[in-house]
């Protein structure tokens, strides 16, 4: 029904070394922040909102949507491939830092350590759910982003970045919240009570953020098709 050719563009060996560099510092942000967001999560915090509305969330949603923020940068210049390149990648790192958790829980602490085993199994007991619980929601939700997004990329003919930005990103962190609320819910890590409360103060926010960082993605991609002379709907393409 809609006709949307998307052009891939020949880059110099200097420019294209100089993309492979940005895509590398966007994908090590990318997996630093999907890290960190499974360390930290544990720890909850009120946001009064200029007295409209009072978030309930965690401190690993914090660092979340910055990962929906590169994933639709490295969508927009470098293309479809590249993100869910990227994508998986964090995923095996998600699950590279859960061993290292395990193993340095493993470890018997002397008595000397300023941290002993029972507030480290308190603080990084729970990672290995919270991986689990994240990395489930975090496929469905990051892989679900870029399909929607390159969907209204061939709807709107490459134009209207804002559109497939936003609505790309409310869905995709709908899902991606419901589902690692329901999951440590289940796991017994989070009370039901607080889902409701949860869930739309965490979609809440998401949704907040997202907006915030529209001119962000407009910078960014303005200032990464400018560097690489990239014109229309072209992209840098893979290696």
């Amino acid at each position: 029904m809609f006709e949307y050719q998307l052009f891939v563009t020949d880059l110099t060996l200097e420019n294209r070394l100089s993309a492979d560099r940005i895509y590398l510092v966007l994908a090590a942000l990318f997996i630093t922040a999907l890290v960190v967001s499974n360390l930290i999560f544990q720890k909850f915090f009120y946001w009064d909102f200029f007295g409209i509305y009072t978030f309930k969330i965690s401190v690993g949603i914090l660092p979340y949507p910055i990962t929906f923020l590169i994933t639709d940068i490295v969508s927009e210049v470098y293309g479809k491939k590249k993100a869910n390149r990227m994508v998986t990648v964090g995923i095996f790192a998600s699950f590279f830092s859960l061993l290292i958790v395990l193993l340095a829980d493993a470890a018997p602490a002397m008595a000397e350590s300023p941290i002993n085993d029972e507030l480290f199994t308190k603080v990084f007991g729970a990672t290995a759910v919270a991986v689990f619980a994240s990395m489930t929601a975090y496929l469905l939700a990051q892989y679900f982003d870029i399909k929607i997004f390159h969907f209204w990329k061939r709807v709107t003919k490459g134009k209207h970045l804002w559109l497939r930005n936003n609505f790309s990103t409310f869905l995709s962190q709908f899902v991606d919240t419901f589902t690692v609320l329901f999951l440590l819910c289940s796991f017994g890590k989070i009370s039901w009570n607080l889902f409701g409360t949860l869930l739309l103060s965490g979609f809440l926010f998401k949704i907040l953020i997202a907006a915030f960082d529209t001119p962000f993605l407009y910078a960014a991609v303005f200032a990464l098709r400018k560097k690489f002379g990239l014109k229309g709907t072209e992209e840098i393409g893979t290696s």
